[in-house]
């Protein structure tokens, strides 16, 4: 009986065992085939997915370059300088690749001493030893060879690039700075940045594990030896133009020992700006070690009075609503009271009350009560409405960062005090490219057209810059001919020999820092343009706080506006038209 129930017992684990062990046996069966099923479509139907999987994990492309900056002839103002650092990996000395033949075999190529670099690459206590940085590509190359040659795992090399400016300080405000590591820039480098890192056909290729490149029928032999590179920008500007505006820039500055200037050169009719110096300037090779003051640009950031520039302005605002005529006659007491404050023409102590004036009188003497008078002619509105026309209160549209609206109160604030300083240019603060945007309506037939430092093609011309009608040609033409001759009467430093310039000079106090009341510095300024028959080029001169001799634009800006236009004139061939009355516009 016991024996009976050992047998069954044992017969029962047997058929256990064959259940388990069969079930077992088909669960791996079926693990087996479906194995075979996926390597099957992995090889068979799916081959492209993984070999393109493998592709990446051995493709490669350098670093693309930033496009070049040149100006409008083609001078070389920004570009990429390549340079390599060379490491080592003491990790991976071995008996043929040791300390001492390795720095046998470099030391020349990288003339430095061989016990020096010796001594660096035993300092087993550094992962990575760098061996030196900065190396150009022909000490690279020789590098790369060694390597080869050699076999050497333990010495990599790591390519960077910088950014360069070939001409140092020059249009630095213009170019701006670039840094690679911080991936921060400002001007054109800035608001160009999208077409100069901009890469038409990156092509890839493939390298093995120690960066041989892998070749194949495919692979452009020229390729890996190339860095795609980003496109290049042409600007506006003039070299030459731009040299003379930095160096009577600076030679003003030092004379008057003044805070700061600008200088801007614009060719009216397209709104392309041929020069623009600025002071004080920094070298954008050396960004890091330039002061906030240095690298900012005041020209479009900051807001000033205009002062009697802007007579210029009310003038013409007066004579588009038709208030005034090229004939009209102003009444000029000199001197005028308005609550507990008097304004006074700057020659009223030594000639007194002009009396009736004409409007080239205005000009001419910078009748402060003749453009009190003037825009008293208009409704708060309709000088407000021909102040936003002109674009004051708003950006100009230029291709460059940081640019300010400047500022302009709504007419719903004005009184008849602001109305009257807002005459002659105290009542509102400005920017200086709000101002050559203004003044270039005057000499492009009564039509603004956007300021941009960037030479544009055709089709990006079309979407970027706007041409906006200002005021009506016939206004433009009588205000220009008034300049011109008012020019021509005087005795002013401004007027030329050859050509009939359309200008006015400025002089304003310096408001506070804290924005309550004036100091004792002047802004003084010219703007005006040439020839007045067929205007070519605007030139604007601002000059900030000059202390030595007379402070006035018309002995400050004045003399610097006079060899700009002389100098601008000279290189660009501009046809004289003085003793051709009858042209003047």
């Amino acid at each position: 009986m016991r024996k009976e129930l050992d047998n069954m017992r044992t017969t029962s684990r047997r058929k256990h065992c064959n259940v388990v062990t069969d079930a077992m046996g088909i669960f791996y069966a079926v693990v087996i085939l479906l194995l075979v099923i996926h390597l099957f479509i992995v090889q068979i139907f799916d081959f492209q997915k993984y070999r393109e999987r493998g592709k990446m994990q051995r493709s490669s492309h350098d670093f693309a370059v930033r496009g070049d900056i040149y100006d409008r002839h083609g001078i070389k103002l920004a570009t990429d300088r390549i340079y390599y650092n060379i490491y080592a990996r003491p990790v991976d000395y071995s008996e043929k690749e040791t300390p001492e033949k390795i720095a046998k075999l470099f030391a020349p190529i990288l003339k430095i001493s061989e016990s020096e670099l010796r001594a660096k690459l035993t300092n087993k206590k550094i992962p990575v030893i760098a061996i030196k940085k900065d190396v150009d590509r022909d000490t690279a190359k020789k590098i790369m060879k060694v390597i080869s040659d050699n076999s050497f795992r333990s010495i990599s090399l790591d390519k960077k690039n910088t950014r360069e400016y070939p001409q140092g300080v020059f249009a630095s405000h213009v170019l701006g700075f670039y840094n690679f590591d911080a991936d921060v820039s400002n001007g054109v480098e800035l608001t160009a940045k999208d077409k100069l890192e901009h890469v038409v056909r990156a092509t890839r290729y493939q390298r093995t594990r120690d960066g041989k490149i892998i070749y194949n029928f495919s692979t452009d032999p020229v390729v890996p030896t190339m860095n795609p590179k980003g496109q290049d920008v042409y600007l506006t500007i003039d070299a030459a133009i731009q040299h003379v505006c930095e160096k009577e820039l600076q030679k003003i500055i030092h004379e008057k020992d003044a805070l700061r200037g600008a200088v801007i050169v614009m060719n009216p009719k397209n709104g392309e700006i041929l020069a623009y110096a600025v002071y004080p300037t920094y070298d954008p090779n050396k960004f890091q070690k330039a002061s906030n003051t240095q690298i900012k640009n005041w020209t479009l950031t900051d807001v000033y009075p205009p002062g009697s520039t802007f007579k210029t302005i009310t003038v013409t605002s007066a004579m588009e609503l038709g208030k005034i005529n090229e004939h009209s006659i102003i009444e000029d007491s000199g001197r005028m009271k308005f609550g507990g404050y008097t304004i006074e023409n700057y020659d009223y102590k030594q000639k007194g009350a002009p009396g009736k004036i004409n409007l080239v009188y205005l000009f001419e003497h910078s009748s402060n009560i003749g453009s009190v008078n003037v825009g008293f002619l208009m409704t708060h509105n309709e000088f407000y409405t021909m102040l936003k026309k002109f674009g004051f209160g708003e950006k100009s549209g230029i291709d460059l960062p940081g640019e300010s609206s400047g500022l302009l109160a709504s007419p719903r604030f004005w009184d008849r005090g602001l109305h009257m300083t807002m005459s002659y240019g105290y009542g509102t603060s400005v920017s200086i490219m709000q101002m050559v945007s203004a003044v270039s309506a005057l000499a492009n037939d009564g039509v603004r057209v956007t300021p941009h430092v960037i030479k544009y093609s055709p089709e990006e011309e079309a979407e970027k810059i706007k041409r906006i009608p200002t005021i009506t040609p016939e206004t433009a033409h009588t205000i220009t001919k008034l300049l011109a001759e008012s020019v021509n009467n005087g005795k002013s430093c401004i007027k030329m020999d050859k050509y009939n310039v359309a200008a006015k000079t400025g002089t304003s106090r310096k408001p506070l820092e804290n924005g309550s009341g004036y100091s004792g510095a002047m802004y003084t300024s010219t703007i005006g343009y040439l020839p007045a028959s067929d205007p070519k080029v605007l030139i604007y001169v601002v000059v900030d706080s000059a202390k030595n001799g007379p402070v006035w634009g018309n002995t400050v800006a004045g003399p610097v506006f006079h060899e700009v236009a002389e100098q601008t004139a000279r290189i660009l061939d501009l046809k004289p038209d003085k003793g051709q009355p009858n042209k003047v516009n």
